[in-house]
């Protein structure tokens, strides 16, 4: 592209915001368009802020000086231009889409009123709004369902416990973070959120929300027990938001499709963030977004050599509790197959856990719970993916020495 045409990014997320702002700085005409009302904010600390830990005003994002708050409606390829609902048209020489995702709301009955809304007290918990919604509803002693264990389930169960509801945890599948923690791992979360006070129910299959005058008051198990609530958390995962995508016959599959120059299947039209499919991946977390950003802000702003090849993500999650943070980590395959070598250190007292997997003498993934100290140098042992000097010596000081971080 030639260095004046504009940039038009679509989605005040992490990854539009990073983008938008790289592109300014490299001297590219940019026009960022979101669609909340509020300032640009980092998603990932919204559990903090439910935990009455960070104000709104911290997790703010830096945002570019050329901010339009609107919701596009529509996307004219043929003229290349995007219509916003409050009629206004805005040309592009480049559209990037950075729409983000939407939280799965999971098929249970009841689950939405006749005029299609959540009943009062049911929350997803995705937005700002979302997070203030629920920070405003919770109370000592509340009663509070959180539906999903995976990363946003914890976090919520533990910010809601910290504010003091009585919280319960149900989980579908056999244990808490199944997609990111091996079992032993697991087990340690678990325990950290029922020393803080919750009642934690795994493979446990919520069928059914009751609610009483438009308010919820229980839910209903596979089983039949029902569980008291004035509050229920939906924490189903989230998918790619990509309707305005599909609306402009763009591909879709799962996400956007793009290539390794975050191109979709119109030349003038990127992607970046959680509504895309890179090389088959849905990635969902904040680092291939960010990388993404920063990969197509280098090639729209005259890079012919940038390119987006994939990233390999690790899973950070810090637990604040009201004695001292409980943090753990864990990259690439933390299960081992037939064959891998495995290193594992457990202390039970401290509640320490570190682990890694060795295949064909490369690290191909790990997780540590408590201690972190490790993390550093494991990451970059995974990243590099070289061959280890061998299995045994350098993989114990991996895991023993704490000035990697």
């Amino acid at each position: 592209m030639t260095s004046n045409e504009r940039v038009v990014v679509i989605g005040s997320g992490l990854a539009g915001v990073r983008l938008a702002r790289r592109l300014g700085e490299l001297g590219t005409p940019v026009t960022l368009i979101g669609e909340e009302e509020h300032r640009p904010y980092n998603r990932v600390l919204l559990a903090e802020v439910l935990a009455g830990r960070y104000s709104p005003e911290v997790i703010a994002l830096p945002a570019p000086a050329e901010l339009t708050r609107a919701r596009v409606t529509g996307i004219d390829r043929a003229g290349r231009t995007v219509t916003c609902a409050d009629g206004s048209v805005i040309a592009y020489g480049r559209l990037v889409l950075a729409t983000g995702s939407n939280p799965v709301l999971p098929p249970l009955r009841g689950l939405f009123t006749e005029d299609h809304e959540l009943p009062e007290g049911v929350h997803a918990f995705r937005t700002l709004d979302d997070c203030l919604g629920l920070a405003e509803a919770v109370r000592p002693g509340v009663r509070a369902v959180v539906i999903g264990g995976g990363l946003l389930g914890v976090s919520a169960a533990r910010a809601l416990a910290v504010r003091g509801a009585q919280v319960v945890l149900a989980q579908q599948s056999e244990r808490l973070m199944e997609r990111q923690l091996d079992p032993a791992a697991s087990r340690l979360v678990e325990r950290h959120l029922t020393d803080l006070g919750v009642e934690v129910h795994t493979e446990c299959r919520v069928r059914d929300v009751r609610c009483v005058g438009g308010a919820v008051r229980s839910v209903e198990l596979a089983d039949g027990y029902a569980l008291d609530a004035d509050l229920v958390v939906l924490a189903c995962g989230v998918h790619p938001r990509t309707g305005l995508a599909q609306a402009a016959g763009l591909e879709v599959r799962r996400g956007v499709v793009v290539d390794d120059e975050l191109r979709t299947s119109d030349p003038y039209v990127h992607a970046v963030g959680d509504c895309v499919q890179h090389a088959g991946t849905v990635y969902g977390l904040a680092t291939p977004a960010l990388e993404q950003a920063d990969a197509l802000a280098a090639l729209l702003a005259g890079d012919a050599g940038a390119r987006y090849t994939g990233t390999r993500s690790l899973t950070r999650l810090t637990l604040t509790g009201p004695d001292s943070p409980f943090d753990l980590a864990a990259f690439g395959e933390t299960e081992a197959l037939p064959g891998d070598d495995v290193v594992q250190l457990a202390d039970a007292t401290r509640g320490t856990y570190r682990k890694v997997v060795v295949r064909d003498d490369r690290l191909v993934g790990g997780v540590l719970v408590g201690e972190l100290g490790t993390v550093g140098a494991l990451a970059r042992a995974w990243e590099g993916a070289e061959p280890l000097p061998s299995a045994g010596g350098p993989l114990l000081h991996l895991l023993t020495n704490d000035g990697g971080s």
